[in-house]
This record gives C-alpha cells, sequence and structure tokens, in this order.
C-alpha cells in the first residue's frame, strides 16, 4: 500500500510509513465492524449456538438445523469464514465453529459470550441521525429512541450481574449475605428490566426488593418477569430517581451500571444517602474507568465504552432537563468525589477478577 491520502495542509510532509498504517487500520476496521453485526445476527438467529452442537456440516444442514433460510445462512457463512471465526474445508464444503471460539459465542458460555455485546452496535447505529442533529444542535437523545435497548441490556446484565450476584457481587459486602438471607429491606436504582431485582427475590426469599427506573417499558419487563418466577418479594416502579423520597427505608440500594445514565448523578446519589437507614450499604456497580483521558488510553475497551457513551449514555442523560451527560467514562476519580459529596463517610472501590469491565463501589452512610 501507498500513500494516496492528501495532506490538508500542502506544506505538511507525510510519513509513508505512518500513513500506509493507519490506511490497514481503517481496512481493518471496515471488516471487523461488518464482523461485529454478522456475529450479531448469529447470536440473535442462534447459528454459533448449533453450529457449536454439529459436527463440521454443510450450508443446506446448518440451516436446516438452524430452521433458517439457506440463502441468507448461505451468506452468513461466508462472512464468518472470511472473518475468520468459522473454519471452511473448501473441497467437501463444509463448515465448523472451532471449539474455541464456540467458547466465546455461545448461549452456554455465558458468561463469556461475548457475540450478546456485538447487539449493541446495531441498537447504536439506529439512533445516529438523531445523535448527528444533536452535534449540530445540542440537546439529546431519549431512552425511547432505542429499539431493543431494554432488551440487549437485560441479556447483558443477566450476564455481568446476575449470574455472579450471590457468589462475587454481594459478597464483597461483609455480612450482607447473611442479613438478606435472614431478611431486610432492599432498593435497587435504574433496575432497567429488573434482572437483578428478581434474581435476589428469588435468593433471598426472606428480604423485600424494589426496583425503581425512569422506563415504562423497563418496569414492565420486570413485573412480567416478577410474574412468571412466582416472586412475591419484589416490587417495580416507574420513579425518577432524583427524587424518590424513602427517607431512611432501605437496608440496602444498589445500581448496577445505572448511575452515570442519570440525568443528575449528583441528586441521584444524594438521594441514595438518605434513602438509606442509619447503618445501610450502597453498593454501586459502574464502567471501570479514569475520569482523565489520558488514562483511558490503554483501557481494553475504551473505544466501544466511548462510542457507547456517546450513543447512548451520554446522550440519555442530555435528553432530560438539566442532564449533565457525564457519560460511561466519568470515571473512579470523580465517581468517588460524588459519593462523598452526597455524604457518604467511607468509600471502598473494589474490583473482580473475572471482570475488568467494572468497579463496584461500597459506601457506608
Amino acid at each position: 500500500m501507498s500513500v494516496t491520502g492528501t495532506p490538508v495542509l500542502p506544506d505538511v510532509k507525510v510519513d509513508e510509513n505512518r500513513s500506509d498504517a493507519f490506511a490497514a487500520k481503517m481496512m481493518t476496521m471496515v471488516n471487523h465492524g461488518g464482523l461485529a453485526l454478522m456475529m450479531s445476527i448469529g447470536h440473535r438467529t442462534g447459528l454459533f449456538d448449533v453450529m457449536a452442537q454439529m459436527p463440521p456440516a454443510t450450508q443446506t444442514e446448518i440451516a436446516l438445523a438452524a430452521s433458517l433460510n439457506e440463502r441468507y445462512v448461505q451468506e452468513w457463512l461466508s462472512a464468518m469464514v472470511v472473518g475468520k471465526v468459522v473454519d471452511y474445508d473448501a473441497t467437501n464444503k463444509i463448515f465448523h465453529l472451532p471449539a474455541e471460539h464456540a467458547g466465546w459465542l455461545t448461549r452456554s458460555s455465558s458468561p463469556d459470550n461475548l457475540a450478546v455485546m456485538t447487539q449493541f452496535f446495531s441498537v447504536l447505529g439506529s439512533v445516529e441521525d438523531e445523535i448527528v442533529d444533536c452535534f449540530q444542535n445540542g440537546g439529546g437523545v431519549p431512552y425511547s429512541s432505542y429499539h431493543r435497548f431494554h432488551e440487549v441490556m437485560a441479556e447483558e446484565s443477566a450476564q455481568t450481574v446476575v449470574a455472579g450476584l450471590k457468589e462475587n457481587i454481594l459478597s464483597l459486602v461483609p455480612g450482607l449475605i447473611d442479613k438478606l438471607t435472614a431478611g431486610i429491606t432492599v432498593l435497587d436504582v435504574g433496575c432497567g428490566s429488573g434482572r437483578a431485582v428478581n434474581q435476589m427475590a428469588k435468593l433471598f426469599p426472606k428480604s423485600a426488593f424494589v426496583g425503581y427506573d425512569l422506563s415504562e417499558e423497563a418496569i414492565q419487563n420486570g413485573k412480567t418477569e416478577a410474574t412468571q418466577m412466582g416472586l412475591t418479594n419484589s416490587r417495580f416502579q416507574a420513579k425518577n430517581a432524583t427524587d424518590f423520597g424513602d427517607a431512611g427505608t432501605y437496608d440496602l440500594i444498589t445500581a448496577f451500571d445505572a448511575i452515570h445514565d442519570q440525568a443528575r448523578p449528583d441528586l441521584v446519589l444524594s438521594q441514595i444517602h438518605q434513602a438509606l437507614k442509619q447503618d445501610g450499604i450502597f453498593l454501586m456497580q459502574d464502567i471501570a474507568g479514569s475520569s482523565y483521558l489520558e488514562k483511558n488510553k490503554a483501557h481494553p475497551l475504551g473505544t466501544f465504552l466511548y462510542t457507547i457513551s456517546c450513543l447512548h449514555c451520554m446522550t440519555v442523560s442530555l435528553a432530560q432537563p438539566d442532564g449533565m451527560g457525564l457519560g460511561a467514562l466519568w470515571g473512579e476519580e470523580q465517581a468517588v468525589k460524588m459519593l462523598n459529596d452526597a455524604g457518604f463517610s467511607k468509600v471502598d472501590v473494589e474490583q473482580l477478577p473475572h471482570d475488568f469491565m467494572n468497579n463496584y463501589y461500597v459506601a457506608a452512610r
């Protein structure tokens, strides 16, 4: 590859090696962008799950096993082969999903199913026109504009939060499991579709659980799941987290990947502090990262996080009155400061060995 790009300034000298390296990076990016969309389809259609259970097979056999249209399966398989996700034997025209790949792409491999995350690209892409308008005119894009967001977020939450709630996350707080077993009152702020609330209610039937979220759609999802699970100790309500009252009501308040999305995280944290009993605990999961850009350059998912921040986290906050728009990478430094400003006397920042994506803040009232 040789330099063909014209410098913006005619007198600027171009380093050809650097230019070629960047062009190669762009080509890789375009290919991987397409691959991410196709992998999302592979997850949603169940193709990865089907192929993981099959020996090497033809496209016809794979389409039949998945109950899908063969022509579409053929094109999808082609993308997977050139994307080096699926192996292909050209002589016998058979395809195979290696076990080493299936372990990161199938529902049975959860919570390690990375194909779940690829769904965010199409979800975010659906609001691109509205985001471009925000670049030009300011403002934000409301939750209601995001098709399938709560569905995808619930699936992601099932992996990152629900799967390890008792063994990993709740165990970060000394003695909390015993208290939950005996029976306490718990609130989850920004509960989304309520997966965490309902899982905790199932695990600890003597405790009472409440979920608040701004989205009526998400709240209805939580109610429906609670009914399906036969739970009587969980309830859900659509509420603005900046002013929900409940002073001195809860032994434990949780927030899983929710605070940075709020219009006014400072007011939400203050409300949480007030809603806790005197010896209550706030357990907050949020994106692991720094408040300083230069410290995030080495983050393994830094580009993705700034992208999802711009196209979702930041803009849904700015879509609300007085939204601060902190974004996904508001950072550990700012999170700790805001917790202290809200009145929390002690804040510990914990991490789990298997979860490089998140920090867990244990805040004592």
